[in-house]
């Protein structure tokens, strides 16, 4: 068997990439690396509009570490891709409001990785895979078309309902703010 510089590459990528997912997911869902585990994450999820915090948790720790698994090992690539490109949406819509750059607390870095979910999921896992050994099973052109399309229409839910939430809180702190200083209490 000679080596395909090509398929080589999209296994670097995928490993790289993968690796990143996986170990950001188990951050969240078990607290490895420093990371808050599903009790802090849920915490956070709901501090940043995501409700219900624990199911938001276990959805983005489930999306980032699996769907970083399964772009690891080239399975089911499409729908790797597109789960991470979903999970990843939500992402970038905390951190757009500071901008691009994440020196500045940008989404420049769930960007990049969404992007490359995305890339790969279309692309395909190359031979060195699980998708190649299997036949390509799971990696079906109409598969990719149906995982994107569901990924796209779930981000789009997710991140339309933390706005509302979002909007919802900073009203609330709206009127708070107003009855303290009716109040005398300023």
């Amino acid at each position: 068997m000679c080596l395909n510089r090509k398929d080589l590459g999209l296994l670097a990528l995928r490993g790289a990439v993968g690796g990143v997912l996986i170990a950001h997911g188990t951050q969240k869902l078990f607290g490895w690396f420093g990371g808050g585990g599903l009790e802090g994450t849920a915490k956070a999820m709901e501090h940043m509009g995501f409700h219900p915090g624990r199911q938001s948790a276990i959805a983005a720790g489930l999306g980032e570490a699996g769907g970083g698994a399964m772009l690891m090992a080239g399975l089911a690539t499409p729908v790797a891709g597109a789960v991470v490109a979903g999970t990843m949406a939500g992402a970038v819509a905390v951190h757009a409001p500071a901008g691009f750059f994440m020196t500045a607390g940008g989404y420049e870095y769930p960007a990049f990785l969404g992007t490359t979910g995305l890339a790969l999921g279309l692309a395909g896992p190359g031979r060195y895979s699980l998708d190649h050994l299997s036949g390509h099973a799971f990696d079906r052109p109409w598969v990719g078309a149906l995982a994107f399309a569901a990924s796209a229409a779930s981000a789009y839910g997710v991140v339309a309902r933390r706005r509302h939430v979002v909007r919802l809180l900073e009203e609330r702190a709206a009127v708070e703010a107003e009855s303290q200083e009716g109040s005398g209490l300023s």
